[in-house]
């Protein structure tokens, strides 16, 4: 098999052969981490009673309360290594680095965590097999790049990516995220199941007669509204928490652009951006030739959007950019 092109190493390498400051903070949780975090806590507290209203009744209260507790602490296995590595590999599709690849990334992601003073050897360096131009922060400790990153772009440029993902490892957005996800992922099961046993159940009233559908419909509706009216301080956050989540996001991704940026990589954090930009101008022309037009998101949809779109990330830059304005 040949070897893959490989973009130019263009990178300034500051630090090569010269010692390095470790900072005393290596990671911690900015704004964005916690509001994620508190936005998950009516999920949480969903999740955990739906894990009691199962594990009691079925294990009894002793050992059912054992299996409570196991699960609260389960969420340490997003800092277990050996856990991240299975979930990057079997959820995510990430696989380690082939040697070539290493020699490539290794250089960039230590140049970059020198200029952050992180200890390089604190990530797990991941590779998923992929045309697009990406990247990932997952977990812990595990920083995944496409190999289009890896092969086809500047070394300036993957040197900004992976400053990006390590903006939302410093600031806990990683971790945060999963950890929201998996404490609320037992009530989002429960939410699924229960649609789906009410799908069955319109159905078969359906086979009978449209009365019955509609005293279905009605008692569902009464349900519906009674739990809204009695447990509004838990049903109102849980409506409103994908937008909250969705906004946390957003700003997660724009300070890690800026952690880019602050570690010298802001002109190469902008093509990066440009180079999103014109995919998409590309993909809207194509469509254009064929006829078709590409359908732009609307505003519910720009709101549970987790990334900003390109020219707001591109501002953002723009002190980064242009110092002097």
């Amino acid at each position: 098999m040949p070897r893959p092109a490989t973009g130019p190493d263009d990178l300034d390498y500051r630090h090569q052969g010269s010692r390095v400051h470790v900072a005393a903070h290596q990671r911690g949780a900015d704004a964005t981490a916690i509001g994620q975090l508190a936005t998950q806590i009516p999920g949480f507290l969903v999740s955990l009673a739906v894990v009691t209203a199962i594990a009691v009744p079925l294990f009894g209260t002793a050992l059912g309360w054992l299996v409570v507790l196991a699960w609260l602490a389960s969420g340490a296995l997003v800092f277990h290594r050996p856990t991240e590595l299975l979930f990057a590999r079997r959820v995510l599709k990430l696989r380690a680095p082939l040697a070539e690849e290493r020699a490539r990334l290794e250089p960039v992601w230590r140049e970059v965590t020198a200029r952050a003073g992180i200890e390089a050897h604190t990530y797990e360096l991941m590779v998923e097999n992929s045309d697009d131009l990406n990247a990932v922060a997952a977990a812990g400790h595990v920083v995944g790049v496409t190999t289009y990153a890896l092969n086809r772009i500047p070394s300036s440029n993957l040197a900004a990516v992976l400053a990006h993902e390590l903006g939302h490892h410093t600031g806990g957005h990683a971790w945060a995220g999963l950890l929201g996800y998996w404490y609320s992922l037992p009530g989002r099961i429960a939410w699924a199941l229960t649609r789906g046993i009410a799908r069955i159940a319109l159905a078969v009233a359906g086979v009978f007669s449209l009365a019955a559908t509609g005293l279905l419909v009605l008692f569902m509706g009464m349900f519906v509204v009674a739990g809204f009216v009695v447990a509004w301080y838990i049903t109102i956050p849980l409506v409103i928490a994908p937008y909250l989540l969705a906004y946390a996001g957003r700003l997660g991704e724009l300070r890690a652009d800026q952690q880019a940026a602050a570690l010298g990589f802001a002109r190469e954090m902008a093509e990066v951006l440009y180079h999103f930009q014109a995919e998409e101008d590309a993909a809207k022309a194509h469509a254009a030739a064929r006829g078709r037009k590409l359908k732009e998101p609307g505003g519910l949809a720009r709101l549970l959007s987790t990334h900003p779109d390109n020219p707001t990330r591109l501002r953002a830059l723009e002190p980064y950019l242009y110092p002097s304005r």
